[in-house]
């Protein structure tokens, strides 16, 4: 899936950005893996501004997966309504909120977490990430499905999945638990749908700038 072919380096190529931002926590301000599962869950289709803004109140009222799982869907429910498509996610959590019960008992595999409801490989990548566990996959969220291709990587594809297993097969397995973030760090910050070619860390190996260099 190199498009610049199999010999490419991305390793070294992607250095700058895995310097930059290796380590830097996600845009989510969660305090514990409950926390964040739920924050994740939430923040599907919305925003991560959004989901911080409401997080305080939701888990000063339910602070464990144990309290939340003693809850019911219209006591819950006024706590997530101005996330986008809550009716369905509050189901979800109080389903695995049910099902787990203890907060020690949140799986922190990739089968496991993909077996909850709600969570997608995306998801799944992140809390793995975000817990230190070894990396399963790559995280491809929308900045990730944006920017890999422009950078060159991939081919564009605007399937989440599709981009996560082709930049698996294009990039080492040493660099999955943090490329993901770096990439979509790098499109949070410089490569914008209008992106900041000029400042930006890889527009020296960016097919994307090499094309749009050579039309000035």
């Amino acid at each position: 899936m190199d498009l610049f072919g199999e010999t490419s380096n991305w390793e070294t190529k992607l250095k700058p950005i895995l310097k930059k931002y290796k380590g830097k926590s996600h845009p989510l301000e969660y305090k514990n893996t409950y926390q964040l599962l739920v924050m994740v869950i939430l923040s599907a289709q919305d925003s991560d501004a959004n989901i911080n803004k409401i997080a305080p109140n939701i888990f000063e009222k339910f602070p464990t997966l144990k309290s939340l799982s003693k809850t019911n869907l219209e006591t819950f429910i006024p706590y997530i309504n101005k996330v986008r498509n809550y009716p369905t996610k509050a189901q979800w959590l109080l389903d695995i909120a049910q099902t787990i019960k203890d907060d020690k008992d949140i799986p922190l595999s990739m089968s496991g977490l993909t077996a909850l409801k709600g969570v997608g490989r995306k998801s799944a990548n992140v809390i793995l990430r975000e817990t230190q566990q070894a990396a399963e996959g790559i995280i491809a969220d929308l900045h990730v499905i944006r920017v890999a291709p422009r950078i060159g990587i991939i081919k564009e594809s605007k399937d989440g999945n599709k981009v996560e297993k082709d930049l698996m097969q294009a990039l080492p397995k040493n660099i999955w638990s943090e490329i993901g973030m770096a990439i979509s760090f790098l499109g949070r910050e410089t490569c914008r749908p209008k992106p900041k070619c000029e400042e930006c860390l890889l527009n020296d190996i960016c097919l994307y700038y090499s094309i749009e260099y050579q039309k000035k």
